[in-house]
């Protein structure tokens, strides 16, 4: 009949030009991914950390546990005293707190 044997060819080099072809669509992603997900994500916790250095006394202030209180004393750098109910207080870590909702002004010192 008329079957003829098949032979492999040898592969040839690849060439510089699909290198670049296959390298490209990765950096183009990479490059929207940043743009698109990192950056905002940076700029969020950086403008989340300057809320947080910025609470002071009296300042009304969400928990990330979901409590909601004024802010009272600010103990040290890390920790302020919330008092959340009516003679009820609590130590919170700076980091715990999600949000300020409203600034207040300043709670008086208590004379005891």
């Amino acid at each position: 009949m008329f079957i003829t044997p098949a032979f492999a060819q040898a592969a040839g080099a690849p060439a510089a030009g699909d290198f670049i072809g296959m390298i490209l669509p990765l950096v183009l992603i990479m490059g929207v991914f940043y743009f698109l997900l990192i950056r905002p994500q940076q700029k969020k916790v950086k403008e989340h950390q300057e809320m947080l250095k910025k609470v002071g006394k009296g300042d009304t202030v969400i928990t990330s546990g979901g409590l909601i209180g004024k802010v009272i004393k600010i103990v040290d750098d890390n920790e302020l005293q919330v008092e959340i109910g009516e003679n009820i207080r609590v130590r919170v870590l700076r980091s715990g707190i999600s949000d300020v909702r409203a600034k207040g002004e300043p709670v008086k010192t208590e004379t005891k």
